[in-house]
């Protein structure tokens, strides 16, 4: 039962005061003046106030709720470091013990592991405290007890944006004055121009009290397809190295810092940089023997693509044409054959022609030189070809032909068929998954158009009429040559007969003859999460031989893959040991780093409690050691020591230096209401009539 007293003016409360005011001036009055009979006209006009306010008894039934202790337990990656698992399994067996003393209250338990996909790196201890208040009436919260070494990513600039009046409290794990070495990275780069070097900046930190600045180290540097390099520098001192960018896609650069004696853990003494390597513009150089349909495909096609730039040529009259107009009067570019072909041939990525014939412009030995340019430079030719390719003026009547893969038989098909992926075009990354073109028979449109040609080396990726080569590709010396053996690829970019993917598949070829690493049909690719290992070979061979892997230890492991499907095989591993990781199946190799996934996590792993102890401040709470020392501790890391529990009413101050204070909120639900008038109807009446006679009786005397 609860009983108190609750006053409902019959009159609005402006007016009601004003009339307390007034009495209080007539009772002055009374007063000054001594008038006979003052003290009973007071009580007169008292009984009235009091008749207006309308006092009632207010008696209710209330059911006290528990208090809510909420426990967040820090299960992120440096808490697994020494005997930290024990010591934390040993202070949650005793706190459990300590709150299950202490009646009327409800002790709720949070885990928050490391981060998942998509959320930010570091231990997140508030961010899941505040999921967790979703479904925790705030005005029964008693406190917050953290368990955690105190490397907390994510503390609140105030208490008022915790949401809540408690007191946090944490609970340490470890010892205080750890000491631990590890790699500050400093200026790393995001990307490089293939061919090109970058700076690194990093600097080696030492935390704890054995820590020395000015003393050296030994780093280790780590580089694809090099020696390891050896470096002494000072710690806290800035340390430059440079970054090469060899290849296009992933490069990685691994430094390792020597573990010193008594030092926390040797997890964050390795750190590695991957950057992409991209290449600059790439150049291709377009050749269109005549104006055709298909010529403005090729045209768009390329200058949409940001990482081309292009120069393209069009034959608009060729040396036999002879209709009588002086030289002086056309308003065309001369052909800069000697420019294009012998000076900067070189500076070309990719040579396009497209239906071209010989028609005099072209010297031989400019087609040697294109034939050296592929095979020497490791250029890239390819050939959309026409009708135009069966005639006796055809580019393979040239030094070309010793690089072409398909040599024209003399006819043309001039029917409708349908472009089919071949079983090797099913394992070529070109091909491989264009869209419409799965099963035997594509749901993409028709071309009319095919030079028929007998392949003499490479992939024939597609077919068409009669089932003869429509795309074939090679590999020649260091360079690449492809050939689109129709030029009617231009009707699925209009549309016709439904279209089909022709910005994916003349994409495709471009940027394979460019040698784009994601199209390599050879290649080997290596990626770690965690101390997971996932080893991925592509290849157009029906077997493949076991791939090599060497961990940082230097030691070697061979590993049979498991065939996915055409042309792709896969293995996943687990690996003990964090580092850098180097593959090798026959001539291909691949690297990958294996270890923590969350570095901002393992960059500082010393226990503190200076991160949280501006939140703990301003909340009243406190920051308490666990870890006991001496020769009594066990060896186990279960020897904990905890401080004593208590609810406290009222207090600003909620811990001290063996204790810690839970806020006792005294929360209730009421059950039920009962209302007892006390001063109106015939009491009031009666008394207000009592006191003025009274009153009047004590004037007349």
């Amino acid at each position: 039962m609860n009983w108190s007293v609750d006053f409902s003016p019959m009159i609005p409360q402006p007016l009601y005061w004003a009339a307390v005011a007034v009495a209080l001036v007539l009772v002055g009055l009374l007063a000054w003046r001594g008038t006979r009979g003052g003290l009973l006209r007071a009580l007169s006009l008292a009984a009235l106030l009091a008749a207006l306010a309308n006092p009632t008894l207010r008696q209710e039934q209330r059911d006290g709720l528990a208090n809510i202790a909420l426990v967040v337990i820090d299960e992120s990656t440096s808490q697994a470091i020494g005997k930290r698992p024990q010591q934390t399994q040993a202070i949650v067996k005793a706190l459990e013990a300590k709150l299950g003393r202490i009646g009327n209250l409800e002790v709720r338990w949070l885990r928050s592991s490391s981060p998942r996909d998509g959320s930010p790196a570091g231990t997140h201890l508030f961010t899941d405290l505040n999921q967790a208040l979703a479904n925790t009436p705030t005005d029964r919260l008693a406190g917050v007890i953290m368990i955690s070494d105190g490397q907390v990513h994510d503390v609140p600039k105030s208490a008022a944006a915790l949401g809540f009046n408690a007191p946090v409290h944490v609970l340490l794990t470890g010892r205080p004055g750890e000491f631990d070495r590890r790699i500050d990275i400093i200026r790393v780069p995001r990307y490089g121009i293939v061919g090109q070097k970058r700076i690194i900046e990093v600097a080696v930190r030492e935390t704890g009290k054995t820590g020395r600045r000015g003393h050296t180290v030994t780093l280790k540097v780590r580089r694809e397809g090099q020696r390891d390099e050896i470096r002494r520098v000072e710690i806290g001192a800035k340390t430059r190295f440079t970054m090469a960018f060899p290849h296009a896609g992933t490069n990685i650069v691994e430094i390792e810092l020597a573990t010193a004696k008594g030092e926390l853990t040797p997890a964050n003494n390795r750190v590695v940089i991957a950057a992409q390597g991209v290449r600059d513009n790439l150049r291709v150089l377009l050749v269109s023997g005549e104006p055709h349909a298909g010529e403005r495909t090729w045209r768009n096609l390329l200058k949409s693509d940001a990482a081309v730039d292009l120069v393209h040529f069009t034959i608009l009259r060729p040396p036999e044409k002879r209709d009588g107009t002086p030289i002086n009067e056309l308003s065309l570019i001369a052909f800069p054959t000697r420019e294009l072909f012998s000076e900067k041939i070189n500076d070309f990525d990719l040579i396009i022609f497209d239906r071209y014939q010989r028609r005099g412009i072209l010297n031989t030995i400019y087609y040697d030189n294109m034939a050296r340019y592929v095979e020497r430079r490791g250029g890239a030719i390819l050939v959309a070809a026409g009708d135009e390719f069966a005639k006796t003026r055809s580019i393979y009547r040239t030094p070309l032909a010793r690089i072409l893969p398909a040599e024209p038989t003399g006819r043309v098909f001039t029917k409708a068929f349908r472009p089919q992926i071949t079983k090797n075009g099913a394992k070529h990354p070109v091909t491989r998954g264009l869209a419409g073109g799965a099963g035997k028979h594509p749901t993409w449109g028709h071309w009319f158009r095919q030079v028929d040609v007998t392949r003499t080396r490479g992939y024939t990726l597609m077919s068409g009429a009669d089932g003869r080569p429509l795309l074939v590709v090679d590999r020649v010396g260091k360079g690449r040559v492809a050939m689109l053996l129709s030029d009617h690829a231009w009707l699925w970019a209009r549309g016709f007969d439904g279209g089909g993917p022709y910005t994916a598949l003349l994409r495709r070829i471009a940027h394979w003859a460019m040698k784009e690493p994601d199209l390599e049909e050879e290649r080997l690719i290596a990626k770690a999460r965690g101390l997971k290992l996932s080893i991925e070979r592509r290849t157009m061979k029906q077997r493949v031989p076991p791939v090599v892997v060497q961990g940082p230890d230097g030691k070697k492991i061979s590993i049979t893959l498991e065939r996915i499907k055409d042309g792709l095989w896969r293995r996943v591993i687990s690996v003990k040991h964090p580092g850098l990781y180097k593959m090798q199946s026959g001539r291909l190799t691949a690297v990958a780093h294996a270890g923590v996934a969350d570095q901002r996590e393992m960059s500082e792993v010393t226990a503190t409690p200076d991160k949280l102890q501006p939140i703990l401040a301003a909340t009243g709470g406190g920051s308490f050691w666990t870890r006991q020392g001496g020769l009594l501790e066990s060896s186990d890391g279960a020897s904990v020591s905890l401080p004593r529990i208590s609810l406290m009413n009222a207090a600003n101050v909620l811990h001290g230096s063996s204790w810690m204070g839970l806020r006792d909120r005294q929360a209730y639900v009421t059950r039920g209401v009962k209302l007892i008038p006390m001063f109106n109807g015939l009491i009031a009446l009666t008394a207000l009539l009592a006191l003025l006679a009274l009153a009047w009786w004590r004037e007349g005397r």
